[in-house]
């Protein structure tokens, strides 16, 4: 299985690992600590060494309750680093709903564009839409994420009955849409949303039953990284002063690790090192299977 996306056809036949490189004050989970370019770009650097494949650079926060960012301010955020960032060699991903956003990020040569609105947003029906940006860049690929309401309130109200089916029939509509516009499957990969507008029984719900998405063959990209859900289920926090590791580490490397045994090609993660390990004994594992 191929990833098409701008610079790069990613093999997915081995699950692959995208770093996460927060470049706002107020990520849920680091706090701001990569919220300029020197250290944003630092931080890159550090994850590709841990052994991440793919880069996902993001200039707002779609924490529950997260306050909006202007266009102004997001461009000046993730531009920088992007630019910068095209000299690692790696697939850039841009974690971003604004269509603005997006049409720059691919002008200035990013690969991927990964959007929680799954491309739906748009400042008003006169305004560029996401959609006709993906389409009208010829390889740039995207992923789609399924996202209940919006991040101001899908935690307030969140989803209602059998997540499974929802889920797929939202993704399915959406990377219909996207090929009636003329955008190829081979650049689509699915996000089940985590978290977004989920209860903690519904996201385990959507790990328990991955093979499901995963039999409609589009690629799979699990984000559980520290996520709300493991500090549910483990008690554990979201953050803790002067740590050497992240309270809720082990809970997204045991995550990710049950989201590629059952199917997941990608996982987004904050603690890349850790994750590549897991994935190292798993693949060995793995291969002695076949």
């Amino acid at each position: 299985m191929i990833w098409q996306t701008a610079r790069f056809q990613i093999d997915l036949s081995r699950p692959r690992v995208m770093g996460i490189v927060n470049v706002t004050p107020d990520s849920f989970s680091d706090g701001g600590r990569h919220a300029n370019t020197r250290a944003a770009l630092a931080h890159a650097e550090q994850l590709l060494s841990d052994g991440a494949h793919i880069l996902d650079i993001g200039g707002e926060s779609t924490r529950p309750g997260a306050a909006p960012v202007t266009l102004e301010d997001e461009l000046a955020r993730v531009l920088p680093v992007l630019r910068e960032a095209l000299k690692f060699g790696v697939p850039l991903s841009i974690d971003t709903y604004k269509p603005e956003v997006m049409q720059a990020a691919l002008d200035a040569g990013a690969d991927i564009i990964n959007d929680v609105w799954a491309l739906r947003w748009q400042a008003s029906p006169q305004a560029l839409a996401g959609p006709a940006v993906v389409a009208a860049h010829a390889s740039a690929g995207v992923c789609l994420m399924h996202m209940h309401r919006d991040p101001a309130s899908m935690q307030v109200h969140t989803m209602a009955g059998d997540v499974v089916p929802q889920v797929l029939h939202f993704l399915e509509h959406q990377s219909q849409y996207l090929h009636g516009l003329g955008v190829q499957k081979s650049r689509i990969v699915w996000d089940m949303g985590i978290g977004f507008g989920k209860t903690v029984a519904q996201n385990f719900t959507l790990l328990a039953r991955q093979s499901e998405l995963c039999a409609h063959g589009y690629p799979v990209l699990a984000g559980w990284s520290r996520k709300s859900s493991l500090g549910a289920v483990t008690g554990l926090p979201d953050q803790q002063a002067q740590a050497a590791s992240h309270p809720r580490m082990v809970p997204s490397v045991a995550a990710a690790l049950l989201a590629v045994a059952r199917g997941a090609r990608v996982v987004r993660v904050h603690d890349v090192k850790e994750t590549v390990q897991a994935l190292q004994v798993w693949q060995a594992m793995h291969e002695q299977e076949s």
